[in-house]
């Protein structure tokens, strides 16, 4: 009988801290989205140093300010901003007076509720073309 009573009150515990774990998980992770605010308003990823690499990305709700870890890639286009993400068309054809060619992009997605362009026109310089010449492979042992 007393052995019942041992198990029954072991497992009562058991239940009762699974249950206030669980829960204080739960409001950890209520918590740490914004708590009750719902429209949360992103700034850009600002680099800790350069122009590139990690930084923080600092948000704002009513009174409530939250400074989060980001990353902007080396490679970003910074007409456009990193957390702007485009659709490319292919390359046009090369502009003989200018030496320049462009493409157009859609956009695709905004990241952090980021102002972008719906289109945006991006050029770059052609490249020359050059003939690529057949190099003779070298065997062992042939001259």
């Amino acid at each position: 009988m007393q052995h019942r009573a041992f198990l029954l009150l072991a497992l009562l515990t058991l239940l009762a801290l699974t249950s206030a774990v669980a829960k204080k998980k739960d409001k950890l992770k209520k918590g740490s989205s914004g708590s009750e605010c719902a429209e949360w308003a992103w700034g850009p990823c600002t680099p800790s140093s350069k122009d590139c690499g990690v930084g923080f990305r600092e948000g704002t709700c009513g009174a409530q300010t939250q400074r989060i870890r980001c990353r902007v890639p080396c490679n970003w286009k910074k007409e456009f901003g990193a957390d702007c993400k485009y659709k490319f068309e292919s390359w046009g054809a090369c502009d003989g007076g200018t030496g320049t060619k462009a493409r157009q992009g859609t956009l695709k997605k905004a990241r952090y509720n980021a102002q972008c362009q719906e289109t945006i026109l991006v050029m770059k310089a052609c490249t020359p073309k050059t003939k690529a010449k057949a190099k003779a492979k070298k065997g062992k042992g042939k001259d």
